[in-house]
């Protein structure tokens, strides 16, 4: 499993796919409306271009000073650029800090300030308003613009580019860092769907490991085709060989995709592969279902769908919209943990899916290759050792820990927070996941929702995707929230409801009659035999930026 590559860097991937494959297509990002033939034109990227763009780039950064371990914030739209300038900050020794910007901008401008970069690699705008908060960022004298640089200092990207093209081409690997795979690599931040978002360390060791795994467990080969609607995806297809085909969507919003233009683009390209959230998934076999179009996707052979349990009836609908022979795949794991464990969707619709809707959880499959996992004993203080826990039988819910070569060892931003969620053992770090759920009899993990999110009165618990999935049952209901009013120990559950938007109430009388039909849905389970409280949204559940699927409860709560 481990690869043939210089040194420990994982850009140096890069160097190995565009020495097989020069000319292949890397990047494929949409340049213009369709024509009248329904085809789009793209600007395109090869991988060796991107090899020795980003070695140039990587070059003049390190002639121009950059030095290796220095943290530096991307803060570039998702696109060839985006992709070809993590590749020259990773190839220059650079820490890639990278946050999501739909994390609102005070949780954005906090991890920035919390980071504490060296320096910006960053749009105009971005540049412009880092430039007016510069106290906030006192150490981030290394900053480049990609585009027009107006007031602020630093360089363009332009600039460094002929800094590094004057590097002769003998010369470039020698002046570029050595890199091994425990140096860091970059810092990648949660989401922040429970508690403040963090930042997470990630080593070189940590990508190869991800990789490796992602590759061989999915079979994936050089010269498939994926069409990436989740951005960072497309930076595992590149050192993989797979060409990305970038969708003309706003990845901020996937829930908001527009299926058409990803059909236009999946038919033009004939791709194999696609990643996406359940949100995305779920958009596109409605408006598939509404159009009443018969399998738009038929060279989609491999699907990837993660952030969110996806449920059996939308892997259903998915299997017709693609090849036949299609695999879909859930993969599951945390921004600190990934990937973990991954379920095929035949298992799902014949297996598990009937018991995830009768409240059994959702199962999550079965581990990734290196992957050690324990349920243990719910606690909601800090584990300092391993031989502090308690593990639970099997079917017993507890939370879940997980140590292996993806799973990273340590918070930087927030460091606070590493004490309540790192185990020690010896030379070995588990992660509590702040998931819980139980292992059954074929060592498979069930997620039943996160450990903060539980409802507690008394000794009495109640789990958020058990008691959930009663509700969702009801085929007017889009999805729903599991909440607690009062303090823990002593919570009164409360179940919020989003109803499907064509079937929303228009009334009062409307929505007492939707409430009364899911009260008695409850009565019916003993899960949920003592909810009684169930409040009708009229405006959707708010949720996470990133997958438009992890449901801010800690919000809805503050609201009751």
């Amino acid at each position: 499993m481990t690869s043939h590559v210089r040194d420990g860097n994982v850009a140096s991937r890069l160097r190995v796919v565009s020495s097989l494959a020069p000319g292949a297509i890397a990047i494929a990002q949409p340049s213009g409306p369709p024509t009248a033939d329904g085809n789009r034109s793209y600007a395109l990227t090869t991988f060796q271009s991107l090899d020795d763009r980003s070695e140039a780039i990587a070059c003049g950064l390190v002639r121009w000073g950059i030095q290796p371990g220095m943290r530096i914030a991307m803060l570039v739209p998702f696109g060839a650029p985006f992709i070809e300038l993590v590749f020259a900050l990773l190839k220059a020794g650079v820490v890639v800090v990278l946050i999501d910007p739909g994390m609102g901008r005070k949780h954005l401008l906090r991890c920035l300030a919390e980071a504490k970069p060296d320096g910006f690699v960053g749009i105009p705008k971005a540049q412009a308003v880092r430039s007016l908060l510069r106290n906030r960022f006192p150490d981030a004298r290394w900053n480049v613009t990609v585009g027009r640089r107006y007031f602020w200092g630093g360089k363009t990207l332009d600039q460094i580019l002929q800094i590094g093209e004057d590097v002769p081409q003998a010369k470039r690997e020698a002046l570029l860092p050595q890199i091994n795979r425990p140096d860091p690599a970059a810092v990648i931040f949660t989401t922040g769907s429970t508690g403040p978002p963090k930042g997470v360390l990630y080593t070189h060791a940590t990508f190869h490991a991800q990789i490796d795994r992602i590759r061989e467990r999915y079979d994936i080969h050089r010269g498939s085709r994926d069409l990436a609607c989740f951005p960072l995806f497309g930076l595992f297809d590149a050192v993989m060989g797979v060409t990305t085909i970038i969708p003309d969507m706003d990845p901020t919003r996937p829930a908001d995709v527009h299926p058409e233009r990803l059909i236009e683009a999946a038919r033009q390209w004939e791709i194999d592969q696609a990643f996406g959230s359940p949100a995305l998934w779920n958009t596109v076999v409605r408006w598939c279902e509404a159009q009443n179009i018969d399998r738009p996707f038929p060279t989609l052979r491999r699907v990837l769908s993660a952030g969110a349990p996806v449920p059996a009836a939308t892997l259903a609908k998915l299997r017709q919209l693609v090849a036949e022979d299609a695999e879909i795949f859930t993969p599951y794991g945390a921004t600190e943990a990934l990937p973990i464990a991954s379920i095929e969707s035949r298992e799902v619709i014949s297996q598990t899916g009937p018991a995830a809707a009768k409240g059994k959880g959702v199962c999550v499959g079965t581990r990734f290759d290196g992957v050690q996992w324990k349920v243990i004993q719910i606690d909601d203080g800090p584990i300092e050792s391993i031989d502090r826990i308690q593990e639970m039988p099997r079917g017993k819910i507890g939370e879940l820990i997980v140590t292996g070569p993806m799973v990273t060892r340590r918070y930087v931003v927030r460091t606070d927070q590493n004490p309540m969620h790192k185990v020690s053992d010896g030379d070995i770090v588990w992660h509590r996941m702040g998931d819980v759920g139980y292992l059954d009899a074929e060592d498979r993990f069930w997620f039943c929702g996160r450990k903060a999110h539980r409802v507690t009165r008394g000794k009495r618990s109640w789990y958020t995707v058990p008691c959930e999935a009663i509700f969702n049952a009801h085929p007017r209901v889009y999805r729903s929230a599991l909440v607690g009013r009062g303090i823990p120990g002593d919570q009164t559950p409360v179940i919020l409801i989003e109803p499907v938007k064509e079937h929303r109430p228009q009334n009062k009388a409307q929505s007492d009659q939707l409430a009364a039909e899911l009260l008695e849905l409850a009565s019916r389970n003993p899960l949920t035999r003592t909810i009684e409280d169930i409040i009708i949204r009229d405006t959707p559940l708010p949720v996470d930026i990133r997958h438009n699927s992890k449901i801010f409860r800690e919000q809805l709560a503050a609201e009751l």
